[in-house]
């Protein structure tokens, strides 16, 4: 590389696109000239118009699926024909950039696994979304102990080695940096990260806030009790636990008879308690067998060969 080396390791950076004409193809042109010996790839989630023509003629590696299947879908496609042995992924609609690619990268070189570029409150689209996302980090934070400072940011580097062990868990949506995180800091890899600045998308954002936020609580919750049930589970228990002792003693205080509820409640406790314990027991099975084999997954998803500037992976 000139201005910013980063060699070894060799670098992919994968970017998803779906219509993004008129501004792929310089996000694709800065990067070449930041970065000429990383491997720039896009994925054409089946675009309309011409983003797989503009990407090609400013120098990326293209890759087109046959029909639109999703942003998460572009990323797997994008992992599974990389290169590199380090991944970097962003977003081909300008709103990240070139210069902190680096800042990805030099992190990842003190030691972590992945590091996510974190948006401050500037780089949010509009407030509504900023409060969604603070609540998702919130609650992310304590499910994971460990302070995740953007849960949601698509704009990360990590170990190709290590991130295909999750290929598998990632979903076809726009909710796969939830699910990576989340996989990652459950797993005892070290998540890093750092500071980055946002411009304003050219655009229409693809995401809907109240369908794709209940999606990402849905995996916030599907990953935590695939990797730490009692996480989930305990809690639950303890809430069942303390209303069926509250209820019992206010319900003796008043008659001087056992409540049926309080016993109820306090039944469910142990049942909800005992899911939990039995589900980590799965759960370390099933980690410990999903570790020896790495999850890289044969292409599944219909994809054309590269346009020109590129091969076919």
């Amino acid at each position: 590389m000139n201005a910013a080396p980063h060699t070894p390791p060799q670098v992919s950076i994968i970017l998803p696109a779906y219509n993004e004409g008129g501004v792929i193809g310089s996000v694709v042109s800065r990067l070449a000239r930041d970065f000429p010996d990383a491997e720039l790839l896009v994925v054409d989630d089946c675009s309309t118009d011409s983003t797989a023509r503009e990407a090609a003629e400013a120098g990326a590696r293209v890759i087109s699926h046959k029909y639109n299947m999703g942003n998460g879908a572009a990323i797997k496609t994008g992992v599974r024909h990389a290169r590199g042995e380090t991944l970097v992924f962003m977003d081909a609609d300008g709103q990240h950039s070139a210069e902190d690619v680096q800042k990805l990268l030099d992190k990842l070189d003190e030691g972590y696994d992945m590091v996510v570029g974190a948006r401050d409150i500037g780089g949010q689209a509009g407030k509504r979304r900023l409060l969604g996302n603070l609540l998702l980090n919130k609650l992310a934070s304590f499910l994971t102990a460990r302070k995740i400072e953007d849960l949601t940011s698509g704009f990360r580097a990590t170990r190709a080695e290590i991130f295909r062990q999750f290929l598998y868990l990632l979903p076809n949506g726009f909710s796969y940096p939830t699910t990576s995180t989340m996989a990652f800091l459950r797993s005892g890899y070290a998540v890093g990260f750092v500071s980055i600045k946002v411009q304003p998308r050219k655009g229409k954002s693809k995401i809907s806030l109240t369908r794709d936020g209940i999606r990402f609580l849905v995996i916030i919750m599907r990953i935590t009790t695939l990797f730490s049930p009692m996480r989930v589970f305990f809690p639950m228990s303890l809430l069942f636990f303390l209303l069926g002792v509250a209820r019992y003693l206010w319900f003796y205080l008043e008659t001087g008879a056992f409540s049926s509820m309080a016993g109820v409640l306090l039944i469910a406790s142990v049942v909800v308690f005992l899911i939990g314990l039995g589900s980590e027991q799965i759960t370390a099975l099933h980690y410990g067998l999903s570790r020896n084999y790495c999850q890289e997954e044969p292409p599944a998803s219909p994809v054309s060969g590269s346009h020109p500037g590129g091969d076919n992976g």
